[in-house]
């Protein structure tokens, strides 16, 4: 059997053709997102470059369209600038949920009508009846496609609930996890796009980058990470506010020898100062917080996380690290089984 899976997100898509135990015979990418909708009001060009890429996979698989049971996709392809909105899910959403809402759907642009298609729903948080008020737009969140991330982690044995996952990517997202498995909600952060824009779009940019071709810039993990950096990040973040704080990185350049690295880090290490306290909120919303903590993404941003989750937020509990590129890839595509098997779609 051969099956189809889709992770479509803001900038960029993956697709790759897989078995029923989740083992990658082909793979396609496209560097287009639900972003390209937003841009030019059609969503024209992310349905082809979506097609595009599944044409791709099928091709590194070597099989056609007439090969595939069933394709199955989670992320941003189901919000209102995707290819078919879906309604959040409320939570709290059990992986039963998630599976008996998916749905299937129909795009003669991208899918051809012989092949079922199903979509992954997101989840929202849940609030009280009535009109929401700009004083409880603080409790409001959502998430696409990592609530797939979540049952790839359950279903690959990564994460026993209870658990708070932390996915670090363009955002930071945690995800608090109760003793049935069941998502919580989520709070979620700018951190990762915020990085981006100081680094290309800010006078502290030049700041972060070698005077040559060094290698290993976007991961702090290839300088180490150096606690006094951190400590000195986290100190002044709390005292001045990230905006100050991160202006410093312009101080440490000019007017101290420091080297970009040790610059880069204290810029990394500002954001996730001020990241860590957004679970200052898990109390009222509900969420437990000392709990173990699953963080997903690169070494490095991962290690810096657990330094100051552990050491800053009261979390007492063993915090584990999933950051090998083959492994976080898998967890949408194994949790997009886990809950296809759950829907009885194969």
């Amino acid at each position: 059997m051969r099956i189809v899976t889709i992770d479509c997100g803001t900038t960029n898509s993956r697709v790759y053709v897989i078995d029923e135990e989740g083992a990658v015979f082909g793979k396609g990418t496209r560097k287009v997102g639900v972003r390209d909708t937003s841009i030019t009001g059609s969503r024209t060009r992310l349905q082809a470059g979506l097609k595009e890429a599944i044409d791709e996979a099928l091709g590194n698989a070597g099989i056609g369209y007439g090969d595939i049971a069933f394709i199955i996709s989670s992320g941003m392809i189901t919000s209102e600038i995707g290819l078919r909105e879906l309604p959040h899910l409320a939570a709290p959403v059990s992986m039963d949920d998630l599976a008996a809402n998916i749905e299937r759907i129909e795009d003669p642009a991208v899918f051809p009508p012989e092949v079922p298609v199903y979509f992954i729903r997101g989840i929202k948080n849940s609030f009280g009846p009535g009109k929401v008020q700009f004083g409880d737009v603080g409790r409001l969140d959502f998430m696409r496609g990592e609530e797939a991330q979540v049952a790839g982690l359950q279903k690959l044995g990564l994460a026993q609930p209870p658990f708070s996952a932390v996915i670090l990517s363009s955002h930071t997202k945690y995800i608090p996890v109760d003793g049935s498995g069941a998502v919580q909600g989520s709070v979620t952060t700018l951190s990762g796009q915020v990085f981006e824009a100081l680094l290309s779009s800010s006078s502290i940019g030049k700041s972060m980058m070698p005077d040559d071709d060094e290698s290993g810039l976007h991961d702090p993990a290839s300088a180490g990470l150096d606690e006094e950096v951190i400590e000195s990040a986290f100190r002044w973040v709390g005292e001045t506010g990230l905006l100050r704080s991160l202006l410093m990185t312009r101080f440490l350049d000019v007017l101290m020898d420091t080297e970009w690295r040790q610059r880069r880090l204290f810029v990394e290490a500002c954001i996730a100062a001020e990241d860590i306290k957004a679970l200052s909120q898990y109390p009222s919303l509900g969420f437990e917080k000392d709990t173990p903590y699953v963080l997903v993404g690169k070494a490095g941003r991962c290690e810096l996380y657990r330094s100051l989750i552990s050491g800053k937020a009261g979390v007492t509990h063993d915090i584990h690290v999933v950051s090998e590129e083959e492994i976080v890839d898998s967890l949408s595509i194994q949790g997009a089984l886990y809950l296809a098997k759950k829907a009885h779609i194969y």
